[in-house]
């Protein structure tokens, strides 16, 4: 993987172009389960993320920017869970997503859901990008890729001709019971909180 992926600098909160369709509907692939980021799953990770839609979300648990181990089940058990996954700290189109979060926070936190980011970053750049940009949710370190590999978002990806793996940037809707309700694949980042607070008021 590149150490740096340039993305395409956007000004946080300005045009809103339409997000990708969310995926609703159940398929047939089994959950797969990554116990904790240094343990990869048994089996082979999905390629796509989406045949996790109504199932059980891969179970982990993970250090936050300040080291504390954070499991999937402590989330759920505080209700639902916006869990999106993103390439790189500090960079343009993740600065801007980590910032439409932070902004629509609150009207999240109305509807139920908390958010957590999930990258493959450090502790340390974790706690960088939080004091930097104000962040107001948790992000997660996942160095090994073992949980971006159990939920289906570490793919083969391209920049300039050149292929690399690498974190596709995805958002993960995960009800108190645990189970997956939605999922926006490829997420283009400006207004893409807002699509998530629609589909958060739709799912009740």
């Amino acid at each position: 993987m590149a150490s740096k992926i340039k993305e395409s600098k956007k000004p946080v909160g300005t045009g809103k172009p339409a997000q990708p369709k969310p995926v609703k509907a159940a398929a047939a692939k089994p959950a797969i389960l990554a116990k904790s980021a240094k343990s990869a799953t048994s089996s082979k990770a999905t390629d796509d993320g989406e045949g996790l839609v109504g199932k059980k979300a891969p179970a982990f648990t993970l250090a936050d920017q300040d080291g504390k181990q954070v499991s999937l089940a402590s989330l759920t058990a505080r209700g639902s869970v916006v869990l999106y996954f993103y390439p790189k700290d500090m960079t343009p189109g993740c600065t801007t997503e980590a910032c439409d979060f932070r902004d629509n926070l609150v009207a999240l936190r109305k509807l139920g859901a908390q958010v957590v980011g999930v990258s493959a970053d450090s502790t340390g750049s974790h706690q960088k990008f939080i004091a930097k940009q104000s962040l107001n949710f948790p992000l997660l370190s996942d160095p090994g890729n073992a949980v971006t590999k159990a939920y289906g978002v570490y793919k083969k990806k391209s920049l300039y001709g050149r292929e690399f793996m690498g974190i596709e940037r995805t958002t993960f809707i995960i009800g108190g019971d645990g189970v997956i309700k939605q999922i926006f694949p490829k997420v283009k980042v400006n207004g893409h909180s807002e699509a998530v607070i629609a589909a958060l008021k739709q799912l009740g």
